[in-house]
């Protein structure tokens, strides 16, 4: 059974940080680019950083470049993707999303919803003000 995993979020002070982390296992992930997105409160689905399956190549979001940083771990039988969010801002506040592609390969338009097959259930970030 395909499963990716989210856990990490919680309720964090402006300009704190948090790592979130995303178990995807089920199938051969280390061949699959994966990507985060992100949902608040009556707004779309939205996307917040993405990155190859080697982890080479990594594209990210206006909002969010140069304060958050996307890994991953394919050395483990389960591939880990970590999304690290630092300088967190209230307009950060969201249901965050681990998404996964079939293919290894992302591009800077690379950036919707229907791109990524497999989704996690979300965890939520907070961030007071």
């Amino acid at each position: 059974q395909v499963q990716l995993v989210e856990s990490g979020g919680e309720l964090v002070h402006t300009g704190g940080s948090l790592r979130l982390s995303c178990i995807a296992s089920g199938r051969d992930f280390s061949r699959s680019a994966m990507g985060w997105f992100r949902q608040a409160p009556g707004k779309e689905r939205e996307f917040v950083a993405s990155i190859t399956a080697s982890g080479i190549s990594t594209n990210y979001a206006d909002a969010v470049k140069g304060r958050f940083t996307i890994s991953r771990d394919n050395a483990k039988t389960t591939v880990t993707g970590y999304l690290q969010m630092n300088f967190l801002k209230p307009e950060d506040t969201a249901l965050y999303y681990c998404a996964a592609r079939t293919m290894p390969f992302i591009t800077r338009a690379t950036t919707n919803p229907p791109d990524f097959s497999y989704w996690g259930q979300g965890t939520q970030v907070t961030v007071s003000s």
